[in-house]
């Protein structure tokens, strides 16, 4: 039989399904991969919407890839599959581009690149890594020959630690908006608030080893923390034994699920179960919403029970975007010598977190407590309990203060002249006095042209009201009379 001949059309249409056949058996493999080995490039795709994945563990449960923050942006994460929740960010301080030049490789160490914004990370293993693995743990790792760990994702948390990953005084978990962190202290954890600018962090919730099992002994090391899979956040020093448990609701209860304990935007430590379909609330360290740093945001005021208002009595119903004090970021000190201020006074306000601030001093009057923070440029404001007459000073520019019934306890705080209001000011002056000038000027020049023009012409209207002499040449003697004409 002879054979018909292929003509171009058959021809690119079997090429071109040959290739959509080999991207989608590659997109497969890499989605499907166990571990990554040296010389191996990805980029992102333009056809992936939510998250790109590269490496999975063995039982698909969590994965490595690309995650869209946004339309134009990246993150390369380890997320738990089945609800896309990350687990460990790469470089959360700073974002990568979603396009094709943005590059993930592995030459020994895991690097990330974006050459538009100089965006770059390094897993810093100096090129001896011969494999990247993600374990069933979610845990991330670089090995060498033999097995040897270089490198792993459980020693750079993020914002969440998962069951079984330790928590050493080394690190901190930092929450995606990066205002709060949580780290270990001698025998104790806190969570702080980054009030200050970075320079000076608030703590704002604090819990001691309570040592009911063993103690913290002086010189036997820092203590770590973990979360255990039998429902438990505990601490420890040497051993196995904690010298702290802080009980989850499933403490003890026989839920075979995943385990997670999250610092949240709002500076809430959170732990969670996975129920299958949805991440159920399992425990969380402050109980109360106005006990959180700044519920209801600068200059805000949250009474329990009754949500959040403003210190100057301004009602607050949204906080995501409802703002108690307009104008430029309330931030800084007042120390340059150019901010310029007014105050809010109110009575009956408390600081959330006024045990941990160490800033408490003794005043005899609460005008003495004013004026302790009016002259001192690095204070923001001032809390006054008439009672025990105890000042407290706020160091950080004002977040929210929690409302209460005593009116004994009363607040001085200063706001920040708006700088960009007297910049506007300012500029409307500028076209104000310019607009003045114009008219002035304007009117000046009209005048003048008046009296020139009738000095012009008052010699013609003066011949031809005498009606004396013919109209002819002539010209003005300047210094002499209008009536003093000089015939030519």
């Amino acid at each position: 039989m002879e054979k018909k001949p292929v003509n171009s059309a058959t021809r690119s249409l079997a090429t071109q399904l040959l290739f959509l056949i080999s991207s989608i058996l590659y997109a497969c493999a890499l989605a499907t991969s166990q571990e990554l080995l040296t010389g191996f490039k990805a980029s992102p795709s333009s056809s992936v919407s939510s998250f790109q994945s590269l490496l999975n563990d063995s039982t698909s449960t969590f994965s490595l890839g690309f995650l869209r923050a946004n339309q134009t942006q990246l993150a390369l994460t380890v997320v738990h599959l089945p609800s896309l929740q990350p687990l460990w960010q790469a470089n959360p301080t700073s974002s990568f581009r979603w396009s094709d030049k943005t590059q993930l490789f592995f030459n020994g160490s895991l690097v990330m690149s974006d050459p538009h914004t100089r965006s770059f990370w390094s897993s810093g293993t100096s090129q001896q890594g011969d494999k990247v693995v993600l374990l069933n743990s979610s845990n991330l790792q670089i090995l060498q020959q033999q097995q040897q760990v270089l490198w792993q994702s459980f020693d750079f948390p993020t914002s969440t630690l998962v069951e079984n990953q330790s928590f050493t005084s080394n690190m901190s978990l930092v929450s995606s908006n990066g205002l709060y962190s949580m780290r270990l202290g001698v025998d104790f954890m806190a969570l702080y608030a980054n009030f200050k600018d970075g320079k000076t962090q608030q703590m704002y919730w604090k819990h001691k080893a309570l040592e009911a099992k063993a103690e913290v002994v002086q010189g036997q090391g820092p203590i770590h923390a973990r979360l255990e899979s039998d429902g438990f956040l505990g601490m420890y020093q040497t051993g196995k034994t904690p010298v702290d448990i802080q009980p989850f609701n499933s403490f003890h209860r026989p839920i075979d699920t995943f385990l997670v304990l999250r610092l949240e935007p709002d500076g809430n430590l959170k732990g969670y179960y996975w129920a299958q379909t949805d991440w159920v609330l399992d425990y969380q360290a402050i109980t109360e919403t106005c006990e959180l740093p700044s519920p209801c945001g600068s200059y805000g005021l949250c009474r329990p029970g009754s949500g959040c208002s403003c210190l100057d009595n301004r009602t607050q119903v949204d906080t995501g975007s409802f703002q108690c004090i307009d104008g430029d970021d309330q931030s800084g000190d007042f120390c340059s010598g150019s901010d310029d201020f007014w105050a809010i006074r109110r009575k009956g306000v408390e600081l959330p977190f006024k045990e941990l601030m160490g800033s408490d001093t003794k005043s005899s009057s609460v005008e003495e407590c004013e004026l302790s923070c009016h002259g001192n440029c690095s204070c923001w404001g001032a809390v006054y309990n008439n009672v025990t007459g105890f000042c407290y000073l706020v160091d950080y520019p004002i977040q929210t203060l929690v409302g209460v019934g005593d009116e004994s306890k009363i607040g001085y705080f200063k706001v920040r002249a708006t700088r960009g209001g007297h910049k506007k000011m300012k500029a409307g002056i500028r076209v104000l006095g310019a607009g003045i000038l114009a008219l002035t000027g304007a009117v000046l020049g009209y005048a003048g042209y008046k009296i020139w023009n009738r000095r012009r012409t008052w010699p013609k209207r003066v011949l031809e009201e005498n009606a004396e002499v013919s109209p002819g040449p002539y010209k003005n003697l300047g210094s002499a009379s209008f009536k003093s004409i000089e015939m030519i």
